[in-house]
């Protein structure tokens, strides 16, 4: 069992903390294969998802994952919430602290949310995404896709990351997370999307995606927030398409058996072609269902601390 109380992001988890998780995910991803569809992990626990921005993917399956392990799972949206009324996050942590909760699944649009619950609150936390920070379940779901296909030992593969690297939650965890398992992170993006001084994170910037595909094991796609088109951040979406979109003919550069990946929502020729989308190098739907074992996982780990 994990010996901490919240799961906050990967820049401060160790990789036997990492390598923890994904190897309970393998235990709980063989049970979904052999159509199990409830188990006994976390019968009697509360689960709350707590979502003050949008999401699809992340909160079903978080959702599910919790429903299939027994747990009571309660949604709340904080646009028909008593956030609307002027509570704060903490007075509505401690009252789901009151409430019996012993999990918490937080997706705020502020950087450093879910610590700030964390430090508050019993209830175990779970970052889901905050801000420009971290998302640290969905770069673990990444991972662990990878070494469905790679192998358990990631040292030395490569990845690259191409699209909105800046305001990316998705990329920053994804590179904490690899460089403790060795693998070799290349991100590519026009300069108006790359953080400042993202090279001491540890990995390799390229300005050509062409050039970063070759000799890639993972080519992985991130959304293109089309609201920075009003900022100026980013060419027309034509001109990103066809200067640092990913297509068919980029991913044959890339290594024999390479993937592609991208954590959705994908929007369908901007980041990502149709036809590489749906072609036989494509994991995306696969990572949706890895998505669920990851969690199942994470969830199981952190109670069983404080069981």
């Amino acid at each position: 069992m994990l010996k901490r109380k919240d799961l906050l992001g990967l820049r401060d988890v160790s990789r036997e903390e990492i390598l923890q998780i994904l190897g309970t995910a393998v235990e709980m991803k063989e049970m979904l294969k052999n159509d199990v569809k409830k188990t006994q992990h976390l019968v009697g626990k509360n689960v709350v998802t707590l979502f003050y921005e949008n999401s699809t993917r992340t909160r079903v399956s978080f959702e599910t994952a919790a429903k299939i392990m027994s747990a009571n799972c309660t949604s709340v949206s904080a646009a028909v919430s008593s956030v609307q009324k002027g509570e704060t996050l903490i007075d509505t942590g401690l009252n789901l602290d009151a409430l019996l909760t012993d999990i918490i699944i937080l997706r705020h649009n502020m950087s450093g949310a879910p610590v700030l619950l964390a430090r508050n609150v019993k209830a175990s936390v779970i970052n889901a995404g905050d801000g420009m920070n971290e998302h640290p379940t969905q770069a673990l779901l990444d991972i662990f896709t990878m070494r469905e296909e790679f192998g358990d030992e990631l040292r030395g593969l490569k990845v690259v990351i191409a699209g909105d690297v800046k305001h990316s939650r998705v990329a920053r965890s994804n590179i904490w997370g690899l460089s403790k398992l060795g693998a070799h992170v290349t991100v590519v993006s026009p300069r108006t999307l790359l953080p400042m001084e993202i090279e001491k994170m540890g990995v390799q910037v390229c300005d050509d995606i062409d050039e970063a595909v070759v000799g890639a094991n993972v080519v992985m796609g991130l959304r293109v927030q089309l609201e920075r088109q009003k900022s100026k951040l980013l060419p027309s979406v034509s001109e990103y398409m066809k200067f640092y979109g990913i297509t068919d003919e980029r991913m044959a550069k890339a290594d024999s058996g390479a993937i592609l990946m991208h954590p959705g929502p994908l929007n369908r020729n901007v980041e990502v072609s149709s036809v590489a989308a749906d072609g036989d190098s494509s994991r995306i739907l696969k990572q949706v269902t890895n998505g669920v074992a990851v969690r199942m996982a994470i969830m199981h780990l952190l109670t069983g601390e404080r069981k």
